[in-house]
């Protein structure tokens, strides 16, 4: 004979208690992870500008001109001669983490050039996540 008492299971209330800590848990710990994705996101586009920046005067010094489309890092343009690129190995280096294509303005107006990247929205303008991030900042 088996003892009734040793087959139990949760009862109602046990299994309200554990699902409201663990929505506790989550309402605490998911704002947190979430708010650093959105900073490393940010770092990383202002890296990728900072390398993009120098494989455009890379480019310039080698080359005598500024490129005039990014994608001139990867591929060499015609009637460039002096072209020793690849200045960025793929195109996929010309998108920001957002997966957004960064932007040349040639020429600049804080520089010979800018390149921005408009952040998560990819949009100009926007604050926080949304936020521009340039090459000049």
């Amino acid at each position: 004979m088996s003892n009734p008492s040793s087959n139990r299971g949760f009862t109602l209330i046990e299994m309200i208690v554990v699902i409201a800590l663990i929505a506790v848990i989550a309402a605490v710990v998911a704002p947190n992870l979430l708010g650093k994705a959105s900073e490393a996101n940010r770092k990383s586009a202002l890296v990728q500008l900072e390398k993009i920046a120098n494989a455009i005067e890379l480019y310039r010094l080698e080359t005598g001109r500024y490129p005039e489309d990014l994608v001139d890092l990867v591929e060499q343009p015609q009637g460039v001669e002096r072209w020793k690129g690849p200045y960025v190995r793929k195109k996929s280096q010309l998108q920001d983490p957002w997966g957004n294509e960064l932007v040349l303005k040639m020429p600049g107006e804080h520089g010979a050039f800018d390149v921005i990247s408009y952040g998560g929205d990819g949009r100009a303008g926007g604050e926080g996540d949304a936020a521009d991030i340039t090459n000049w900042d």
